[in-house]
């Protein structure tokens, strides 16, 4: 048996049954966001489980005719709340991931950029703290000034160099959580005990992020445990097929966070939550019944902290913010974790605000993890249309719930929007900045 149908054969016991499930119905089709940019059925949620079911049964070849259109797919799941059947794309797309991964690595001779960045950068945390210092100096020393002047980012890295404008500015260090601790409510008494996942990007870029959650959780009456031995979710490695590194990081994270008897496990980006989640998708073993316990207690703790500051309702707003605000969600948060009107709800209720819903507001924003790196034409196509509703909303703010959506918006404003005075901040953000607190 040759190594393509080994592959074959492997993708066919891991998906066979699941994408048989699928009726070819097309109810996914209006909800996809890649079928719309590109309206062609390759780009669908349908044609791609068709194209994943005839790589299984060895009829075209799982790297020249099935990888281009999997990379090309945004991972939005947006076809899975559409879908009548409750087919479950989101893990036929990391199994297909995960044996596209296998089959170049059999072609290939030694590890190369990717590897490196997914198997020893984000899973380092001596790396990225580094990184982090690098970047700090970076816009303290007016270095970043210059180099945007002359475009110098773009001018060598592409259209990576034209996101750097996205980045936002970096505070103090003082302000990044040590990890570890207990952090006491700021109230006379406690309404919950928590942990807070602290993640890789937002804790050694925008941790600014992480210190308000940590602050908006103490004032909203919560103990806050910060687990010492926390790490990288694991997503960005799960959506590129490297699922051993995944299921590491999944496990070392369900030991770091076991030692704290807490109500939630509480997150701030809706990509990080999705997977923690979905930890018992690929990590119980089915035969260790202490496995499957632990991993599920895990997983039912997890609570994006737009949920935990909702359900308590104790945060006391002392400043107005006069403006007009928009709120572009995360697909992960929506349409995995089920958190819909909740971030809404607490943009309604900060004072002052003149909160209008984006038009489209479901649709994916393109940042799909590293897909506006890898794909970025292609997510400038769908960031455009984006930006038609963004502009006719004409915020002064947009507020997301994900780090990259974070991002990406910023890039937005920056790229197709009418007013580049125009903010993308996280939630969490505009609710530190409604209770005065300030870095």
């Amino acid at each position: 048996m040759t190594k393509q149908k080994d592959v074959a054969v492997e993708l066919k016991s891991k998906v066979y049954d699941k994408v048989n499930s699928c009726i070819q119905c097309g109810y996914c089709l209006p909800a996809c966001p890649t079928y719309k940019s590109m309206e062609t059925e390759s780009a669908s949620p349908r044609g791609r489980i068709n194209l994943v079911k005839m790589a299984a049964e060895g009829k075209i070849d799982i790297t020249e005719d099935l990888k281009k259109p999997i990379d090309l797919c945004l991972g939005c799941r947006a076809c899975e709340v559409a879908c009548p059947v409750d087919v479950p794309y989101g893990s036929i797309l990391e199994d297909a991931k995960e044996m596209i991964k296998k089959k170049e690595d059999e072609n290939k001779k030694k590890p190369d950029m990717k590897d490196w960045l997914l198997n020893s950068f984000f899973t380092n945390s001596k790396f990225l703290r580094l990184s982090s210092n690098l970047f700090y100096l970076y816009q303290e020393t007016g270095l970043q000034k210059m180099t945007r002047k002359v475009k110098l980012p773009e001018k060598i890295l592409g259209n990576i160099g034209k996101m750097e404008k996205a980045l936002p500015n970096m505070p103090s260090h003082k302000y990044r959580i040590k990890k570890g601790q207990l952090y006491k409510a700021k109230t006379p008494d406690t309404k919950l005990t928590v942990s807070l996942f602290l993640g890789c990007i937002n804790d050694s870029l925008l941790y600014k992020i992480n210190y308000y959650s940590l602050e908006l959780l103490r004032l909203a009456g919560c103990d806050v445990y910060i687990p010492k031995n926390q790490g990288c979710c694991g997503a960005l490695h799960a959506h590129q097929g490297y699922m051993d590194t995944a299921k590491q990081l999944a496990s070392d994270n369900v030991n770091a966070f076991k030692a704290h008897d807490v109500q939630y496990i509480v997150t701030n980006a809706g990509g990080c939550g999705a997977i923690l989640k979905e930890y018992d998708h690929f990590l119980v073993d089915k035969t260790d019944a202490d496995s499957k316990s632990k991993v599920e207690t895990f997983t039912s703790k997890i609570k994006d902290i737009a949920e935990v500051l909702y359900e308590l309702d104790t945060l006391t707003f002392l400043k107005n913010i006069n403006k007009v605000v928009t709120y572009q969600p995360s697909c992960h948060l929506k349409n995995v974790q089920k958190v819909d009107e909740i971030p809404e709800k607490l943009i309604m209720g900060i004072p002052g605000v003149n909160y209008v819903e984006l038009p489209d507001k479901d649709s994916c924003c393109a940042s799909g993890g590293v897909y506006n790196v890898v794909n970025y034409e292609e997510s400038m196509k769908i960031l455009s249309d984006k930006f038609q509703g963004v502009n006719y909303v004409q915020p002064d703010i947009i507020v997301t719930s994900n780090p990259g959506c974070l991002l990406q918006m910023s890039h937005g404003v920056n790229e197709f929007s009418n007013s580049k005075q125009t903010q993308s901040i996280h939630l969490v953000e505009l609710l530190a900045e409604a209770c005065n607190l300030e870095i």
